[in-house]
């Protein structure tokens, strides 16, 4: 009764799966902030035994990649219904634009739509919709995956590596795993713009 008792009080049991289950439930339905949650697990990691830094890693890399396969299969094999509830809340617009890229580049826009904030999602969308086949988007989904986690495992690193508090560091890098994705966002939603705003210039210049 003991050592099961010492067993359900380490925190490998009850780290791993629930490290594994967050991201994977967050890379299917967008209602865990995933990055969050990998980077809080790299902080413990640093500053507690109970959790190995490298497996950390493995594990946020195979949860993800597992999420994305998942959602790629709804959006291939899936009905109506399904694709639209992966769907919900894209642009249409924003979805053609994103297929165009597809188109031209490939296993490169998976690779660059698993790093970019709410870029998972239209890329899977179009793998689905052109029939990407499994043969490229399982490696291309494996490497986007791991440098997706490599990212947020590294800042769980810097905050680990400054605190010693494992709660403090948990915080903090939750706190910077927030704050790069609103950044991120900023940023993303800025470059969107752009076209819109130079393809109005000729307009102002017409002659009266």
């Amino acid at each position: 009764m003991s050592s099961a008792l010492a067993g359900l009080s380490d925190g490998s049991v009850i780290g791993y799966p629930v490290l594994f289950g967050g991201v994977l439930l967050g890379s299917i339905v967008p209602v865990v902030p995933t990055g969050a949650v990998v980077g809080a697990a790299a902080a413990f990691a640093m500053t507690a035994d109970a959790l190995n830094l490298p497996l950390v890693l493995v594990v946020a890399t195979l949860a993800a990649w597992t999420g994305d396969v998942v959602t790629f299969a709804v959006c291939r094999f899936g009905g109506p219904h399904a694709v639209g509830w992966v769907a919900r809340g894209q642009h249409a617009e924003r979805l053609e634009e994103v297929r165009d890229q597809f188109r031209r580049h490939g296993w490169q826009i998976i690779v660059i739509g698993r790093l970019l904030p709410a870029g998972r999602i239209p890329v899977l969308l179009a793998a689905g919709a052109l029939s990407y086949p499994w043969r490229r988007l399982l490696p291309a989904s494996l490497l986007a995956a791991f440098l997706w986690a490599l990212a947020y495992v590294s800042l769980g690193v810097i905050s680990g590596g400054v605190f010693d508090s494992p709660l403090t560091a948990v915080l903090i890098a939750t706190a910077l795993v927030l704050l790069a994705g609103a950044v991120l966002n900023l940023v993303t939603s800025r470059r969107r713009r752009v076209p819109t705003g130079k393809a109005s210039e000729p307009d102002s210049c017409r002659p009266a």
